[in-house]
């Protein structure tokens, strides 16, 4: 355990695959894909200190010993001046590292190779021929033959001209002559195998994985849940009191009750209602509390932050309102309270999106700030504790099954921190409130009646200040264009929109013209993340 920038991190010092960040959009993906493979991986960023990567390769197993290192794609290309780049001498640390896209080319490149400008650009689906007998790609191919084929999703315009000393070409494509290489234990390949729409990336990633001697121990279960438990307890000690920042969603609730079993009645929940909560919501959180046993504190500070939104459009400028409306209240009840700890259900995802994650070494630009990572005062009163804040959405579900987080939590669609105000472009007013609240419950209803509501990721309604003119009787008026967004995903750090059938969407359009004042037209989002983010603000 150790605190860095005022977070006390709960992680155990497990062995590792560490994935070097150059900036590409799947970066993260790639730990994901790690640890759905039962490795822990983490994200650092690609300038990371060299001599603390060997002094993690030379660990002990079972002391958070690196036992590999990939190295992600990038936005950038090898041949730019200011291109990033990691220390040479990596690949000579004596462990296996495998390049993807942009990591590939800078392997050849550190390696003493080519990398030019293609002809031709390669973006999409490919087919990729490969040498059977390579340990990368064992179990790919089941057929007599010596050369193997497979689809594989490429996106780059750069090609390998030549690898350098030792480096053997073991994949190709029609475009793309060297499509994967080995130079001695690293390897690289130039299409992405983290993505779905490579057929068998997942088994390459494995058979990395193999290569490298990875202990698959990364579960989510009772052993998972008995580490952070202790782990808490450690750090609060045997007299120390901690606050939850609870907001009734899976997160903060799972975070509440790691940290119920860990300090018992030391630990006193803070439920705030800021104005900004979908329908029916306080009095569902209230009642979850109510049937949980922890003690909590309920806050009724919706004035308060109405106010102080009152006027302001930038969606910026909104989530810092909210958030330090957010930690003010909090240290005002926590020293009612005497709490020396602020705990929050922080995600992977979270961190991510608000710049914090550290992973591109200043690369990254913000997505956007959550309340509950981007408006921390530089001197906190309390020591803040974060038991999620490198789990990702799914794993965060997967541990809250295990505790015991009853079904109507646990099934609930993700809320943002700021509430509605993430949902209402430009100024937050009772009508936009009025309208995006009764909407959005109008989407989760007919979800719900159809039986779409726990095949979707998010569901919910958006508001802005465009009108549009509708015919209301025998009148024409003027009134609200609300959008509907109803989303996939797997861990929100990637979203496609749904493809509802029509008669749903009908259904929806038809109930919010009818039933919700000042609403004339119904819209449906179709965009995906990236380029979109799922929250419009």
């Amino acid at each position: 355990m150790e605190r860095s920038d005022g977070v006390w991190k709960m992680e155990k010092e497990r062995d590792k695959v560490v994935v070097l960040d150059f900036g590409g959009q799947y970066s993260h993906l790639i730990v994901r894909r790690c640890r759905e493979l039962g490795v822990y991986a983490e994200l650092l960023p690609y300038d990371y200190p060299a001599d603390e990567l060997r002094e993690g390769i030379e660990r002990e197993r079972g002391h958070g010993k690196i036992c590999g290192i990939i190295f992600s794609g990038s936005p950038f290309s090898v041949l730019d001046d200011n291109a990033p780049k990691c220390a040479s001498d990596v690949l000579d640390f004596g462990v296996p590292v495998l390049g993807i896209c942009y990591g590939a080319q800078l392997i050849a490149h550190l390696n003493g190779g080519r990398v030019r400008r293609g002809e031709k650009k390669e973006f999409g689906s490919a087919d990729f021929f490969f040498k059977k007998e390579e340990r990368l790609f064992r179990g790919i191919s089941d057929d007599g033959e010596q050369i193997g084929k497979t689809r594989v999703w490429m996106s780059h315009e750069d090609v390998i001209e030549d690898l350098g000393g030792n480096g053997e070409v073991i994949g190709w494509t029609e475009n793309t002559p060297v499509a994967a290489f080995r130079i001695g234990s690293n390897y690289g390949v130039q299409f992405h195998p983290e993505v779905h729409h490579t057929e068998r990336g997942k088994d390459m990633l494995r058979n990395f994985l193999e290569i490298c001697g990875c202990e698959r121990n990364w579960r989510i279960d009772e052993d998972f849940v008995s580490e952070r438990v202790y782990e808490i307890r450690s750090v609060v000690g045997s007299d120390g009191k901690a606050v939850c920042a609870l907001s009734g969603g899976v997160d903060s609730f799972t975070t509440a009750v790691l940290l119920h079993r860990a300090i018992g009645d030391r630990l006193t929940c803070i439920f705030i209602d800021n104005g900004l909560l979908r329908d029916g919501e306080r009095e569902e959180v209230l009642e979850s509390l109510r049937n949980t046993g922890m003690k909590y504190v309920f806050v009724d500070a919706s004035q308060r932050f109405l106010d102080a939104l009152r006027g302001v459009r930038d969606a910026e400028e909104k989530r810092r309102i909210i958030g330090k409306i957010f930690i003010d209240v909090f240290e005002e009840e926590a020293r009612k309270i005497g709490a020396d700890f602020l705990a929050q259900g922080t995600i992977y995802p979270d961190r991510i999106e608000s710049a914090r994650a550290g992973a591109s070494g200043g690369r990254a630009s913000r997505i956007k700030s959550h309340h509950n990572v981007g408006a921390l005062p530089e001197r906190l009163r309390m020591k803040l504790i974060e038991p999620l804040r490198d789990l990702y959405k799914d794993e965060v579900r997967k541990l809250a099954k295990t505790v015991g987080i009853p079904d109507k939590i646990l099934r609930r669609h993700p809320f943002p921190g700021p509430g509605l105000a993430a949902r209402i472009i430009g100024e937050v007013n009772a009508e936009k409130l009025r309208i995006c609240r009764a909407a959005s419950a109008i989407v989760e209803e007919e979800l719900r009646k159809s039986g779409w509501y726990e095949r979707v990721w998010q569901a919910f309604a958006v508001v802005g200040d465009d009108m549009a003119t509708g015919v209301l009787g025998d009148a024409r008026k003027e009134g609200r264009i609300v959008i509907v967004r109803v989303v996939s995903s797997e861990e929100a750090m990637t979203a496609d929109f749904v493809r509802l059938p029509y008669e749903i969407l009908e259904k929806m359009s038809r109930r919010i013209t009818n039933e919700v004042e000042g609403v004339t037209w119904v819209a449906y989002a179709i965009s995906s993340k990236p380029p979109s983010t799922i929250e419009p603000c």
